[in-house]
């Protein structure tokens, strides 16, 4: 089988179908939420946080810490009954680096700072990188190049990286969706952010599984 992998947006509907679930998100515009600090401590899989849209680390450091503990609040129980829910803390939330809005935080330095931040609040010092969003400026076309430099770190002894993120499809791009006509759609471009294609995925996770094996 395949290992899949969401970001949890709605509090509720991971009762629903949270075994299906082998890892998870928290978003960049979510990751200071309560709420989803709660939910996160009740997920039986890792979740990473991202940092703020800004490049706040440390909103995302002060969700890991908080869903490391227990909670209590209201939601739903297997059945879909309104109740309130008691969770045990989520000991594998790690960080997530995505850039912010002035500038990337994939680079060696960037890296470093975050892990004596999650030192310092006695958080879990893993990370996985997203090459996309702002630490690509939001262009596809730069992925790869954030790829390889983050593949160089690892190999260059940094095990705090456990993984990264790269916003892939099947043609590269992206698209705007005409509800009005659909069927002008192409075929495997993205309606939301732009993606490398399938080709290119390819040879960057083969590039990875050669250099790191």
């Amino acid at each position: 089988g395949l290992w899949s992998a969401t970001e949890f947006l709605d509090p509720i509907t991971p009762q629903y179908f949270g075994d299906l679930i082998s890892w998870g998100a928290i978003g960049a515009r979510t990751a200071e939420s309560q709420t989803h600090r709660q939910l996160a401590s009740g997920l039986s899989m890792p979740i990473g946080f991202k940092n703020g849209t800004g490049g706040s680390i440390q909103l995302a450091v002060d969700g890991i810490v908080s869903s490391n503990s227990k909670h209590g609040f209201l939601g739903v129980d297997r059945s879909g009954k309104a109740s309130i829910v008691t969770t045990r803390g989520n000991q594998d939330s790690h960080l997530i680096l995505r850039g912010g809005s002035d500038k990337p935080n994939y680079d060696a330095q960037s890296v470093s700072d975050a892990v004596n931040k999650l030192k310092d609040s006695g958080a879990n010092t893993s990370i996985i990188i997203d090459c996309s969003h702002a630490n690509s400026f939001k262009d596809h076309t730069k992925q790869p190049g954030v790829f390889r430099n983050i593949i160089d770190q690892r190999i260059s002894g940094n095990n705090n990286i456990i993984g990264l993120m790269l916003e892939s499809n099947i043609n590269p791009g992206n698209q705007k969706l005409d509800e009005s006509n659909p069927s002008n759609l192409a075929y495997g471009v993205s309606i939301t952010d732009a993606c490398i294609g399938w080709e290119e995925t390819e040879v960057l996770l083969e590039e990875a599984y050669k250099n790191i094996k």
